[in-house]
C-alpha cells in the first residue's frame, strides 16, 4: 500500500506542484485572515496533489512510450515511470481522487466548481487524446496551456474572493507557456526518438530557448510598465539574463544531465517559494498602476 501511494505522489509530480501552487494563492494576496479557514486549505491540498495527478498522470498514460526513453523520468522532480501494468489501471485512481474532492469543493464554491471540473477535463482531453492529442500539434500544445489558468477562478471560488485585472491572466499565460517550453526543451530528445512532434523538436533546442527568452521578455515588460512592480520584474530580469547566458555563453544548443535537470528544479522550486511569498505579500498583481 505504501508503495503504490509513493507511486501515485511521484504520478503527480512534487517538483512541480509550485506552478498550480502559485496560480491557488495569488488570488488570496494580502489576506492572512483566509489562511484560519478550513475551506483555503482544502482547496489548496487539492491544486497540489488531486489536481496534479490527474494532469500528469493522464499524461503518463499516453505518453508510456516516450517516458520508457526519458532520463529525467522516475523522480519526485519530473514524474514515475510506470510500467504499463501500473498505467493501464491508473485512470481508476484518478477518477476517485477526483470523484472523493469535488462534492465538498462544489459545495464550497458552487456550481462554477463544477464547470471548472468540466473545462479542465476537456482541455486535458484535447491535449492528450491517444493519437490526435494536441500535445503532438504543435504550436496548439502550447494553447493548452490556458487550462492552468483555471486553477485562478477556482481559487477565487473557493474563497470567495474578487477577480483579477485581465492583465494578470496575460501574465499568467505567458508563464504557462515559458514553463511548458522549458520541460520541452529538457525532452527533445527522447520525443525525437519516438517521433512525437512538439514545439521544441521544430524549432530546436537553441531556437526553443529564443523563444523562451521573448516571453520572459514580455513577462519583464509587463511586470515593469503595466504594473510598475519593480522588484518581482527585477527578480523576472535576473533569470532573464540567465537565460540569455545559457543560450550565447553556456550550454547554447546543448542537452542538460539529469542532475542538471535535477539542479534546474531545485533552483526553479526556491525562486518559486520566494516569488510567490513576495507576491502574496506585496500584492503587485491585484491591480494595474493605470
Amino acid at each position: 500500500m505504501l508503495k503504490q501511494l509513493l507511486f501515485y505522489l511521484k504520478v503527480s509530480r512534487p517538483g512541480l506542484w509550485f506552478a498550480t501552487l502559485w496560480l491557488y494563492l495569488l488570488p488570496t494576496s494580502q489576506m492572512s485572515t483566509i489562511v484560519s479557514t478550513w475551506e483555503f486549505w482544502y482547496g489548496l491540498f487539492y491544486v497540489c496533489f488531486p489536481l496534479n495527478f490527474l494532469v500528469y498522470g493522464w499524461n503518463d498514460i499516453v505518453d508510456y512510450e516516450t517516458d520508457a526513453l526519458n532520463p529525467r523520468k522516475d523522480s519526485f522532480w519530473f514524474g514515475a515511470r510506470g510500467t504499463k501494468k501500473d498505467l493501464d489501471v491508473l485512470w481508476q485512481a484518478i477518477a476517485i481522487s477526483q470523484l472523493l474532492f469535488f462534492p465538498v469543493l462544489i459545495g464550497i464554491g458552487g456550481w462554477e466548481v463544477g464547470l471548472f471540473l468540466v473545462l479542465f477535463i476537456v482541455i486535458n482531453g484535447l491535449y492528450n487524446l491517444p493519437e490526435k492529442g494536441l500535445r503532438s500539434h504543435p504550436p496548439l500544445e502550447l494553447l493548452c496551456q490556458v487550462g492552468y489558468l483555471l486553477v485562478v477562478p477556482l481559487s477565487i471560488w473557493i474563497n470567495n474572493l474578487e477577480g483579477l485585472p485581465w492583465q494578470t491572466y496575460v501574465y499568467l499565460f505567458l508563464f504557462a507557456i515559458q514553463s511548458h517550453m522549458m520541460g520541452e526543451v529538457m525532452d527533445i530528445e527522447p520525443d525525437k526518438k519516438t517521433g512525437r512532434k512538439t514545439t521544441g523538436t521544430i524549432l530546436g533546442i537553441r531556437n526553443t530557448k529564443l523563444l523562451i527568452i521573448t516571453i520572459v521578455l514580455l513577462e519583464v515588460i509587463l511586470l515593469l510598465v503595466v504594473y510598475q512592480e519593480y522588484i518581482f520584474g527585477g527578480i523576472l530580469a535576473m533569470g532573464l539574463m540567465w537565460l540569455l547566458l545559457d543560450v550565447f555563453l553556456l550550454y547554447k544548443d546543448k542537452t542538460y544531465s539529469v542532475w542538471e535537470m535535477k539542479l534546474f528544479a531545485l533552483m526553479s522550486n526556491i525562486v518559486a517559494i520566494f516569488s510567490m511569498a513576495y507576491v502574496w505579500w506585496s500584492g503587485c498583481l491585484l491591480q494595474t498602476a493605470f
